[in-house]
């Protein structure tokens, strides 16, 4: 493993330690959007998880790893972000792999509890 995706991975571990139910609801949202059309991006997420204004939405990016590593999605290239805020930058394009394991997933991580995220001030602009 490089240098910059191992220091990647402990910034991304560390981002789902602090934000788990965030991440979570990300999971739950891309997953849900690739069973509805077969592909999504972040741009997708954003559009169905609520992130609080104290909260850096780069938290979300800690979403797409653990599904991909257990083949449940797999990367696709890129497409232009839909948002005005985001200028049409590349984003990555996910595709579904394996809807029953999709499906076996979202059984086995429901939605947490509503209530509000767990604030942490911290390193991801959340201060």
């Amino acid at each position: 493993m490089t240098t910059g995706q191992h220091l990647k991975n402990i910034a991304l571990d560390d981002l789902e330690a602090r934000r788990a139910d965030l991440v979570l609801r990300g999971r739950r949202a891309l997953l849900l959007a690739l069973l509805e059309h077969g592909t999504a991006t972040a741009d997708d997420i954003r559009e169905r998880v609520h992130v609080p204004e104290d909260i850096d939405p780069k938290a979300l990016g800690a979403v797409p790893r653990l599904l991909a590593n257990l083949k449940i999605i797999e990367a696709g290239g890129y497409v232009s972000s839909r948002r005005s805020d985001a200028h049409a930058r590349p984003i990555r394009l996910w595709h579904l792999v394996n809807a029953a394991a999709a499906l076996q997933w979202l059984a086995d991580h429901p939605e947490p509890e509503a209530r509000d995220l767990p604030l942490f001030q911290g390193r991801w602009g959340d201060e």
